[in-house]
């Protein structure tokens, strides 16, 4: 429909097609297509399924399927090619059936169950350059599992692709004659076989995940609800400093999935999952909770927790003491009250605040407005919503940062008045202190004064992984490279599923720019450019440091591609980085990369 938004998305894409179809089906039609559909039954779409994909199609002879991780996808093509190759071992290769697959990483467009665009293009394009029962892997996609898969690459360079204006780099995978690809001196790639989970070392103290609580009510739009109630508990649970506690982002990546306790906790790297369920009827609640030990499956507590709709605090309360009670009973009562203090005592406004929350990681004007309208709403029924407030100012500062208004100085002092008015309202809680100095790092206010704020909140709260971002990027402004890097790598760690991770490598990135590290910073900015193409950040360093590098045509060249000028928006970085020395290494590469200056001879 005219004017209708198109939605599109981050993915990998994986293509696959039957070798040899038509011959197949001409030699006996009957008994390959009753395999094609017991495979696909029993053995691919379990596969895709169990590495948290989705199959998109099937027609004929070729399969689409879709995976929000590169990895996810990578170990789900080998575990195929590797079940298909046991399969046929023994048979004649007449009559053995192979799959070639592609992979390619990058924006499709959705359209209600299908998606379209270059990159499912591209991936079809790269599985009839495999090998029958191999892999083609694009450059993209190799970059993004390089150092987390055991696997034997062929660099096959440059290849023009039918439809496709640039020639792309590809890499081919076999998962037959390895021996002859390590005597050509191809890459391989290490690390965990297919189908085994990269278990993260478990930290030295305690250590948790809350996955989503199954909405048990008749209401189904009241997932917001039970989605509103994981999350304060995640914070509840956060306030200890004796508990390592995994960020909501990554809990979340298992929501509407069917569970496997201990590969959560391998994936998670934690000793202990929380699992439970919310049922509203009329105005009475009930919220279960069972603490399963992740490394054997067993249960060590469950509890049932009634009362009206008006005592949720309450009952969110005793879900997060009696949790933190079975890891640590150690803990003080004390302790356990200060860390349990409700965010507000108003439900009309935290069913505002909860509704605000996709909507703000929708990250998109529209879905902005319609959050701030919502945000609105809880304060003018809570005034001193710490959280409401700090969220405002956000949803301002996004407005600001992204162009999305006209009038930035009236954007700008909209997000100073919310920011204050949210640290004057709670200036002891982590999560608003944090999301507030947040908001003003790129209005002008004192850096010094925002470090020691975020610090302040992490002290409290050490588990919050966004309150660590924003302290390597408050690092990262005042020049203090390496720390930086550190809260960045602290922050993926407490969130190691976090859906967009280009604000931490960018992050990574640029301190390693500063550092002189020329060759990581670009390796490191590059996987975060497919990410996030659009983030302006990520591109003008990416050019910076292809000037860095000598690349100086491949920076001349991407900078015009990407709209950087002379004289350009990228001149904001003199504005927002406290080192001259850090500023005069990015400026003065950026105008080389534009053109503005000769390269040094």
């Amino acid at each position: 429909m005219p004017g209708e938004r198109v939605e599109r998305r981050l993915a990998a894409v994986l293509a696959g097609a039957v070798e040899d179809y038509s011959r197949l089906i001409h030699d006996d039609a009957e008994t390959v297509l009753t395999r094609l559909k017991e495979l696909m039954k029993t053995l691919v779409a379990p596969s895709i399924a169990s590495h948290r994909g989705r199959v998109v199609k099937t027609v004929g002879d070729s399969m689409l399927a879709e995976f929000a991780s590169s990895v996810d996808a990578a170990r789900c093509a080998t575990e195929v090619q590797r079940a298909m190759a046991a399969q046929n071992s023994g048979q004649p290769d007449n009559a053995s059936i192979k799959f070639r697959i592609g992979l390619h990483v990058g924006d499709v467009i959705v359209d209600e169950n299908d998606i379209f665009g270059d990159c499912v293009n591209i991936a079809a394009r790269l599985q009839s350059l495999a090998e029958p029962g191999g892999l083609c892997l694009s450059d993209d996609a190799y970059r993004q599992i390089r150092g987390k898969f055991e696997l034997v690459c062929q660099d096959i360079g440059p290849q023009q692709l039918k439809n496709i204006t640039e020639p792309l780099r590809v890499w081919r995978v076999s998962f037959g004659d390895n021996k002859r690809f390590k005597r050509e001196g191809v890459a391989q790639i290490t690390l965990p076989l297919p189908g085994e989970a990269a278990a993260l070392e478990l930290p030295a103290k305690p250590s948790i995940a809350v996955l989503p609580f199954e909405n048990m009510s008749e209401e189904r739009e009241q997932d917001y609800f039970a989605d509103g109630l994981v999350e304060d508990i995640i914070t509840a649970l956060s306030r200890f400093k004796s508990l390592f506690v995994i960020a909501r982002n990554s809990s979340f990546a298992y929501k509407g999935k069917t569970i496997d306790v201990k590969q959560v906790g391998r994936e998670l790297g934690v000793r202990y999952v929380l699992q439970g369920s919310v049922r509203k009827s009329a105005e009475r609640l009930r919220i279960t909770g069972q603490l399963i030990d992740a490394s054997s499956g067993g249960q060590l507590w469950a509890e049932k927790f009634d009362g009206p709709m008006a005592d949720v605090f309450e009952l969110q309360d005793q879900v997060a003491s009696a949790v933190a009670g079975v890891i640590d009973p150690l803990l003080l009562d004390t302790e356990i009250q200060r860390a349990l203090e409700q965010p507000t005592s108003n439900l009309t406004a935290y069913h505002f605040y909860l509704r605000s929350l996709p909507l703000i990681r929708a990250w998109s004007p529209e879905a902005n407005l319609e959050a701030i309208a919502l945000l609105e709403r809880a304060v003018e029924c809570d005034p001193r919503y710490g959280m409401a407030l700090a969220s405002l100012a956000l949803c301002h500062a996004h407005n600001l940062l992204n162009g999305w208004v006209k009038d930035a100085v009236a954007e700008r002092e909209l997000t100073i008045v919310w920011a204050r008015r949210a640290l004057e309202a709670a200036p002891d809680d982590p999560s608003t202190v944090t999301s507030a100095a947040g908001a003003l790092l790129d209005t002008g206010e004192n850096i010094e004064t925002l470090k020691r704020l975020v610090d302040g909140a992490l002290a409290r709260n050490p588990s919050h992984a966004f309150g660590w971002l924003w302290s390597g990027w408050m690092r990262t402004v005042s020049g203090e490279s390496d720390v930086a890097i550190r809260h960045f790598e602290t922050s993926l760690r407490l969130d190691p599923r976090a859906t967009r991770k280009a604000f931490h490598l960018t992050g990574i990135g640029m301190c390693h720019f500063f550092e002189s590290r020329f060759g990581e910073a670009c390796r490191i900015l590059e996987i975060s450019f497919n990410e996030l193409p659009s983030y302006s950040l990520t591109v003008w360093f990416l050019a910076a440091t292809y000037v860095k590098l000598g690349r100086l045509d491949e920076a001349r060249d991407f900078a015009k591609r990407r709209g950087i000028a002379p004289g350009g928006a990228w001149l904001v970085i003199g504005k927002l980085l406290g080192s001259a020395a850090h500023r005069d290494m990015a400026l003065s590469a950026l105008r080389i990369a534009t053109g503005e200056e000769p390269a040094a001879s």
